[in-house]
């Protein structure tokens, strides 16, 4: 017949209940903070970006309709030009937010193949050889993939602003299922705090680190996703 556990030991064992249900609850804390602050991110995306954009184009096609109403063809022409050319900037604007959302790519070919063809893309845009070992992310659970995925693709355009020879992209297992994306190049080192942020506040969705290490060889950016967000 087994004894009852003496006093100190059920004293610990509910000291050790209350500590992961104290984990529980900050991680959930966690979770749920990081998705505010997407939504508050994608909702001043829309407002200050495709709103304004849209409010603009329907003022310049009333200045077109009063142009054509007073005879002047030419304004008319011109205005109605810049109206066009604002709507497909918007049109690129919003299928971006789209891709943010939930990317194509990465749906419909898989995360590796995505963040190659990206990689390929800026490299022959900028100039740049992008070295892309990122085998690992395919283990990851869906979630953990796109938020990889825009990560990536947020720190890949900023490292070829700051005109690098080399950009290199990894993706890492971590200790205890931490999964590891990295983003270096040998450019400018960065100085943009903003860049930082936007990649802070992506990786927070899912409790997310984001540090740098900034020297004259270059930036390397490492996000790390604890193992509970990133396993399936």
């Amino acid at each position: 017949m087994s004894s009852l556990p003496s006093e100190p030991q059920f004293e610990r064992r509910q000291g050790e209940r209350r500590k992961e249900e104290r984990e529980r609850i900050r991680q959930f804390e966690e979770r749920i903070a990081g998705e505010q602050d997407e939504r508050r991110r994608l909702a001043l995306m829309l407002h200050d970006g495709a709103l304004q954009a849209l409010a603009g184009i329907a003022l310049m096609l009333d200045a077109v309709d009063h142009a054509i109403a007073e005879g002047q063809t030419d304004d008319a022409r011109r205005v109605l030009a810049s109206a066009v050319a604002q709507q497909r900037a918007t049109i690129q604007s919003l299928r971006d937010l789209s891709s943010s959302l939930e990317p194509v790519a990465l749906r419909d070919q898989g995360f590796e193949p995505a963040v190659r063809e990206l990689a390929e893309r800026v490299g022959l845009d900028r100039e740049v050889r992008v070295d892309v070992d990122v085998g690992p992310a395919e283990a990851l659970a869906e979630r953990a993939q796109v938020t990889f995925y825009q990560l990536f693709r947020v720190a890949l355009n900023r490292a070829a602003e700051r005109k690098p020879s080399r950009i290199s992209i990894t993706v890492a297992d971590g200790a205890d299922g931490d999964a590891r994306l990295t983003v270096a190049d040998d450019g400018h080192p960065e100085r943009r705090q903003n860049g930082i942020e936007e990649l802070e506040e992506r990786a927070r969705h899912l409790s997310g680190t984001v540090t740098v290490e900034r020297d004259e060889a270059g930036t390397t950016i490492t996000v790390v996703l604890p193992g509970y967000a990133a396993r399936k």
